[in-house]
């Protein structure tokens, strides 16, 4: 195991992550403007016209596919956000820093950490109650997270930056699996082996780096047709079809692997139009005065969702980490404290995207629980981007001092100096 905690790692991969936040974080802004939009709009004299957008029916009816846009958002939109999360995932464990098992340990274990403490607090809140519920607190939203980073810590060392973007990458490994488990109402046997031929050449083709969109398109459209009429949820197959793009390139192959052409194609997709627009459908839940906030944050379910998100999150990923560096004798970088990690894991609690997807999942789209949960949601990444800002803020002139230092290159060989020692 690596001696150190949140080295820096290589130059490349440091300016490969820094290229996915600057994207990831102009989402953020569209996430945040979206929802905004949507909370507005729900509780305007014009709500109806918001409910009825949610629920306009368009699809060929003939395979099954009329569905609400409520439905073509969550099951639709995100699953482009999940393809790119699984791009992500398999290029960080193929070819990135993360192919070391020593280096992978510790975002892996803090987002271990970051789903088993959410849902524990949850669970505790809810015993003999509304159960179902208990992963809504454990997944943490990058967009929204990186939008608050903007504003606050515009300085955070890379190190720190990275150790963000994988933590919620795993963390989204860890929800697809639990959607995948847990939240699978009926299994319809046929169509689910009947997205594994649509899969398996739409594998065969990438393998073989072809790029087509005319071939591949059809292709991951049939698969997730055919897993959504499975009963599985439909985001899984955009992270099956991300796991099946290679990373690596053929001897020979000019330009950027497949991968990488694929997730430069559709991250601006996911995070500028595909996550935006789930939250505009999702986050519009009618508030109804301070009675109606109450209300929703005296449930069960809201209290459990709010602690899980400002408590567990933090508890469990700093623990985590914490752990890992007592098992393994790791020592944290020079120049940062575990006052830093602890304002990242704060920072963690902010769910979004994917906790109100599980929220729907868990209670239904539209219900009155459902409402509750998009309440607490909101009111728990709020108060966890406050306090993350606290955090952060307090330690903005070591953050300075350390992005200062990442920024020297005194042979000008446009590789910074401390990546070169």
């Amino acid at each position: 195991m690596n001696s150190v905690l949140f080295g820096r790692g290589t130059w490349p991969e440091a300016r490969r992550i820094a290229d996915v936040l600057r994207k990831e974080t102009i989402g953020g802004a569209l996430l945040l403007a979206g929802a905004l939009i949507a909370l507005v709009w729900a509780n305007s004299p014009w709500s109806d016209g918001y409910h009825a957008l949610l629920g306009y029916r368009i699809g060929p009816a003939a395979l099954h596919l009329d569905l609400p846009l409520a439905t073509w958002a969550a099951d639709g939109l995100l699953a482009i956000f999940f393809f790119v999360a699984g791009l992500e995932l398999k290029r960080e464990f193929v070819a990135g820093d993360l192919r070391d098992p020593r280096r992978a340990a510790v975002p892996v274990v803090a987002a271990a950490g970051g789903v088993i403490v959410p849902a524990l607090c949850y669970t505790v809140v809810n015993l003999g109650g509304a159960l179902r519920g208990w992963a809504i607190p454990t997944a943490t939203d990058i967009a929204f997270a990186l939008a608050v980073l903007a504003v606050i810590g515009r300085y955070l060392p890379t190190a720190l930056r990275t150790f963000l973007l994988t933590l919620a990458v795993v963390d989204d490994l860890f929800a697809i699996v639990i959607i995948a488990v847990f939240y699978t109402a009926g299994l319809s046997v046929l169509p689910l082996l009947g997205a594994l031929v649509p899969l398996g050449l739409f594998t065969l083709l990438v393998q073989r780096r072809v790029r087509s969109w005319w071939l591949l398109l059809p292709l991951a459209f049939a698969a997730w047709a055919l897993v959504h009429a499975s009963g599985v949820h439909a985001t899984v197959a955009g992270v099956l079809l991300g796991f099946a793009v290679p990373v690596l390139r053929r001897d020979g192959d000019a330009g950027p692997g497949l991968a990488e052409h694929f997730e430069h194609r559709f991250r601006p997709l996911s995070a500028g139009f595909a996550v935006p627009v789930f939250a505009l459908m999702s986050a519009g839940v009618t508030i109804g005065g301070l009675d109606g906030l109450g209300a929703a944050l005296s449930d069960p379910v809201a209290i459990g969702v709010v602690l899980g998100l400002v408590v567990g999150k933090p508890i469990g990923i700093t623990l985590a980490t914490w752990l890992t560096a007592r098992f393994t004798r790791a020592k944290i970088d020079a120049g940062l404290a575990w006052v830093d990690v602890l304002g990242l894991s704060v920072l963690g609690g902010i769910g979004f995207t994917v906790s109100l997807l599980i929220g729907e999942l868990a209670f239904g789209a539209g219900s009155d629980r459902d409402g509750h949960v998009k309440v607490a949601v909101l009111a728990g990444s709020l108060a966890a981007a406050v306090l993350a800002t606290a955090l952060l803020r307090f330690r903005n002139r070591t953050y300075r001092r350390l992005h200062e230092q990442e920024q020297v290159d005194a042979d000008g060989d446009g590789v910074p100096d401390v990546y070169q020692r």
